[in-house]
């Protein structure tokens, strides 16, 4: 999507009015023709999937980015009086303050708290601020308080969690999540519709929309927005995997301009079904997906987790919780596992002991079986 040229264009729908912009390759709108659009995107979505009720509670997680901030606009649009096909669920808002590990002074925290907490009180929806460092403080039970937004989510009485993934973003996560070894997760990462996490859903509403076509929305409809610096790699010396993922996905974007939708496009016949498991089967330790390492595979796992000599032992030991990716991010663990958040470290406590005493029934029923009349 790009602006216009010189010479004068007119809107594909209304065929009026001047055109101010052009969508994917020769679509050009008018300025109200593409509120119109991108609107009704919005309203396709959520009535094509049909996951969200009316009178359910959702609560939209607002990072203060462009998508997030858009996502908030739509909501606020479907819910007014005047609207066709009014949007009949009940909104609240949550943001999440990550200056504590962005690198902010607590002068820059207060500012963007300030800035988010004036566009979250505009809307009139009930709001709730939280810090990333309240992650270190939720209850010790790692399938029923996963992390901060869902903590809050069930706390407030929220079954749904809309988050602001655009397309741009589910189209570059996909090649994330195929380079750190997580394609048995794509469909749950990228999805719609996440269940992973049992009683709070999260929906993903904003993934037809490229970045281009949310950020002109944003410009010609001043929608606000807060920016936030992102979460900086471990060793600044050397890009991230996503970092170069990205930057490889976005140039590829410029010269072939399909390259979004097309990858978009293909996530898009992912079933999420491997990804969820069967009931009762263990799950993630890290990332609650359905472990994909109950196989004969699982013995190659632990050489590829890099530990020095004094963490080595304790790591090793949570290797068989944790899915094929997640070793990894394991592996970057500086320090001992105390500084694990309590919840993790209480769940594999928990799964270890368990695993121990199934170990040591199964070696007393063999031992019984051994000393029965008859047996040698």
């Amino acid at each position: 999507m790009t602006p216009l040229p010189s010479a004068p264009r007119i809107c594909m729908k209304c065929k009026e009015s001047p055109a101010v912009l052009v969508i994917r390759l020769g679509d050009p709108f008018c300025r109200s023709c593409f509120r119109e659009y991108f609107v009704h995107k919005f309203r396709a979505m959520l009535g094509k999937n049909r996951v969200i009720f009316p009178g359910e509670k959702v609560l939209l997680a607002l990072s203060g980015g462009p998508a997030s901030s858009a996502m908030l606009r739509q909501v606020q649009e479907g819910l007014r009086r005047e609207t066709a096909k009014k949007l009949r669920f009940i909104p609240g808002v949550i943001y999440v303050d990550e200056g504590a590990v962005c690198g902010q002074s607590a002068e820059q925290r207060e500012q963007t708290l300030a800035a988010v907490e004036a566009i979250m009180r505009a809307t009139g929806f009930p709001f709730h601020l939280a810090h990333l460092e309240q992650a270190f403080e939720l209850p010790s039970s790692i399938l029923h308080r996963t992390h901060l937004i869902l903590h809050v989510a069930r706390t407030q009485g929220y079954s749904k969690v809309m988050m602001g993934d655009s397309c741009t973003r589910v189209a570059v996560k996909l090649f994330i999540n195929l380079a750190l070894g997580r394609g048995a997760f794509l469909a749950m990462d990228t999805g719609f519709l996440d269940t992973r996490h049992g009683d709070v859903a999260v929906v993903r509403p904003m993934r037809e929309y490229t970045a281009k076509e949310i950020a002109f929305y944003n410009h010609f409809f001043d929608v606000p927005t807060v920016t936030t610096p992102a979460l900086r790699p471990k060793r600044r010396e050397k890009p991230s995997i996503h970092g170069v993922v990205e930057k490889f996905l976005l140039g590829l974007q410029v010269e072939f301009p399909s390259s979004i939708s097309t990858v978009y496009r293909t996530g898009e016949k992912l079933s999420p079904a491997p990804a969820e498991g069967s009931p009762g089967s263990e799950l993630c330790l890290l990332c609650l997906c359905a472990l994909d390492t109950l196989t004969e595979e699982e013995l190659a796992l632990e050489p590829t987790l890099i530990l020095d000599e004094e963490a080595a032992g304790s790591k090793a030991a949570l290797v068989p919780l944790l899915c094929y990716s997640c070793p990894a991010t394991l592996s970057l663990l500086q320090g001992p596992l105390d500084t694990l958040p309590p919840y993790v470290r209480s769940e594999a406590q928990h799964r270890l002991h368990r695993a121990e005493m199934t170990q040591q029934m199964e070696g007393v029923l063999l031992e019984n079986g051994d000393k029965e009349p008859g047996k040698s």
